[in-house]
């Protein structure tokens, strides 16, 4: 079984739990996911199944898209709702949504992000959220993230609710503690559900119940490896070119494959002469010659 299976996650588990899900229900020796939700987040979490793991790294490097509900007047340690409050009550007047608005303005684009303290990054080897509850002193290194997109859909105080679109590696719930430092009143994430990741939509997803109570409907599910990463050039060997990539070497582009896409894509597909994804290759600094970097073979 090789591919991506597109689960909508449901609010309680880990990722990780997730991923154990899959290799005990569906008999996967590999199994992994391309980007990581909080336990209490919903919505998609893309797993990668057999040889889609090798594509892992580019999947989970797409941009995300969000729904996110925000509590205002509320700081935590966590930075959302199941944390524990570190602020005073807020009593002053609320903010109205353009005030809000041009608060998420001001963090657009790209820039440091400073990760929450309760999070998967790794300090020394060790989980973020494992070193916060132990009550062990550490910092955690911003990471260069990029919000692409952020409107205000509803306000309702105490809760805004916001829809995003961001790069990977970037913290909703950073964006909250942000938004309430910057308003003045504090604030945390209250919900969040993933609503995209790369080509990935709610529409291709489906809800973990369904699947664990039928797994012929699981398999019938699976995205082929074929059909990931349509926004990747592709293209299509001869049989020799085909067999040099299998082992890892050098290829030349066919005849007539050259073209602007191909020379300003991060990576390009490479398919055999039946159609079937051989690998991922990266342009060299010859013109013309690619260099498999994922070989699926």
């Amino acid at each position: 079984m090789d591919g991506v299976l597109v689960v909508d996650k449901p609010e309680g588990p880990t990722s990780h739990d997730i991923v154990t899900w899959c290799r005990r229900r569906l008999a996967a020796k590999k199994a992994g996911h391309a980007g990581t939700l909080d336990p209490m987040a919903t919505g998609i979490l893309v797993l990668v199944i057999g040889r889609a793991t090798r594509l892992a790294q580019f999947l989970s490097g797409q941009a995300k898209a969000y729904d996110a509900t925000i509590r205002l007047g509320v700081s935590t340690d966590t930075w959302d709702r199941t944390g524990t409050t570190v602020s005073p009550t807020w009593e002053g007047p609320w903010p109205d949504a353009a005030t809000i608005a041009a608060c998420l303005s001001g963090l657009m684009g790209a820039r440091l992000q400073a990760p929450p303290p309760y999070s998967a990054k790794k300090i020394d080897g060790e989980r973020a959220h494992r070193l916060a509850r132990s009550g062990k002193a550490f910092s955690v290194e911003p990471a260069m993230v990029e919000l692409h997109d952020c409107e205000v859909v509803a306000l309702e105080p105490p809760f805004v609710r916001v829809r995003l679109r961001s790069s990977a590696g970037f913290y909703v719930r950073s964006l909250a503690q942000e938004l309430g430092q910057r308003l003045g009143c504090g604030a945390c994430l209250e919900s969040l559900r993933r609503t995209a990741s790369g080509a990935f939509t709610l529409a291709e997803a489906t809800e973990l119940i369904v699947l664990d109570a039928d797994l012929a409907a699981a398999a019938a599910r699976l995205i082929p490896l074929e059909r990931l990463l349509p926004d990747l050039p592709a293209v299509q060997l001869n049989e020799e070119a085909a067999r040099r990539a299998g082992h890892g070497n050098e290829v030349t582009l066919p005849d007539g494959a050259a073209d602007q896409a191909l020379d300003i894509a991060p990576a390009v597909r490479l398919f055999d002469p039946d159609g079937r994804l051989l690998a991922i290759a990266r342009r060299t600094e010859r013109p013309g010659v690619l260099h498999p970097v994922v070989v699926l073979k």
